[in-house]
């Protein structure tokens, strides 16, 4: 491995851990000339490439940084953390890659991120949901609303708050 100091090709692991769910090897590495570290991520390489089919048939490669883009646009200013999103896309990617073989339908993708994100904050799962199931007005919006409120959990947590306090 080059240091990305002094580009001396001269280096020593210091440390290995899996990391995201054993999907990836995070290695602390230390240049043997400059002596600064410096860290690695090792993936395996998909040899086989995912398209996701999108609403209008249109075929576009996988990717994963579109499903965590959404989340956050979901949960801007929500009280939930980036590794919980993390989480999240990291379930939804595993189990993508289990369920299928070289397509899936970004309707798939949206159900399953939606599921999870309403699990964690009920406000960030009615605005993903807003733009997944393309709501057309207000009474679409209200339908889901009450949809959530009758469905949701009481062991909600916290700091989520309640979509529409007493």
């Amino acid at each position: 491995m080059r240091c990305p100091y002094c580009s001396v090709d001269n280096d020593k692991v210091i440390d290995s851990r899996a990391t995201e769910a054993g999907a990836a090897v995070r290695r602390r590495r230390q240049c043997v000339a400059c002596g600064k570290r410096f860290t690695t991520y090792e993936y395996v390489e998909r040899s086989t490439r995912l398209s996701v089919i999108k609403r209008d048939g249109s075929r576009v490669p996988y990717d994963r940084d579109k499903m965590m883009a959404g989340l956050d646009r979901a949960c801007w200013k929500r009280p939930v953390k980036a590794e919980q999103l993390q989480k999240i896309v990291d379930e939804v990617e595993e189990e993508v890659f289990r369920t299928h073989d070289r397509e899936v339908q970004s309707s798939d993708i949206g159900e399953a991120l939606a599921e999870r994100l309403k699990k964690v904050d009920q406000v960030a799962y009615v605005r993903y949901a807003s733009v997944w199931k393309q709501f057309r007005d207000l009474h679409d919006i209200l339908d889901e609303v009450k949809e959530v409120l009758e469905t949701s959990q009481p062991d909600t947590p916290p700091e989520q708050g309640k979509l529409f306090p007493e």
